[in-house]
């Protein structure tokens, strides 16, 4: 097992809607009883089957990196923050359903991690704007997350769904609701467990074609070279 390769893949959202509970749910398929606030960063493992099934299948250690404090936060933390940021193959951005801030706060997260990967992503703000289409060149794999879907009222449920689905249009990725006190939202075979794979299999699949393009990178730096020499 220790041979196996590891993708990093960060959880970010605001303080108390649920990211401890949703990586112990992921890592340990099981609810976690007592949760806390996050101090700095708390790290879990969960192993996947890359293309189960598939002559292509490997398995990885998916490191998913739950980052504690707010997008409020004074800039020198978001400084100190910034460090969790580095070579990221993905992001989950997990938002409380009840709670539309939260929701809304999840595109200055994106922006605050993104900005700080090792290559651009061809975001852009504009006036305060968050620009949809500049979003979609972004390469690094994304999912959604709502968390309290059972404290959601029967007659808002239609609303709520409504803004979720703008909000995976947002940021072209796919979206999981779910209460986290109930593993059956992430049981094998279930929409959700599907979309969870896929995300993980995305996440896998850009590694492999980053590693593929620095590899032609210095494949063509070598050759130019040896013709210059």
């Amino acid at each position: 097992m220790a041979s196996l390769d590891r993708v990093k893949v960060l959880v970010l959202g605001d303080s108390g809607v649920g990211k401890s509970s949703v990586v112990h749910l992921l890592c340990q398929n099981q609810v976690l009883g007592n949760p806390s606030w996050t101090v700095g960063c708390s790290v879990d493992v969960r192993v996947h089957d890359y293309r189960e099934g598939t002559p292509e299948e490997k398995t990885y250690y998916i490191e998913l990196w739950d980052v504690g404090g707010s997008v409020g936060s004074a800039s020198s933390v978001k400084s100190t923050r910034a460090v969790f940021y580095n070579f990221v193959n993905g992001i989950i951005l997990v938002h409380d359903l009840t709670n539309k801030k939260s929701s809304q706060n999840l595109y200055p997260w994106s922006l605050e991690a993104l900005s700080k990967d090792s290559s651009p992503t061809g975001i852009i703000v504009s006036n305060g704007d968050y620009d949809r289409e500049q979003f979609a060149e972004n390469s690094v794999p994304l999912l959604l997350i709502g968390t309290k879907f059972d404290q959601i009222p029967e007659n808002k449920r239609n609303d709520v769904l409504t803004r979720t689905a703008f909000l995976s249009e947002d940021f072209n990725a796919e979206e999981i609701n779910l209460d986290c006190t109930n593993p059956r939202y992430l049981a094998a075979g279930s929409s959700n467990a599907v979309k969870l794979s896929r995300f993980f299999d995305k996440v896998e699949t850009s590694v492999k074609i980053k590693c593929m393009q620095s590899f032609t990178d210095r494949r063509r730096f070598n050759f130019k070279s040896l013709h210059n020499d």
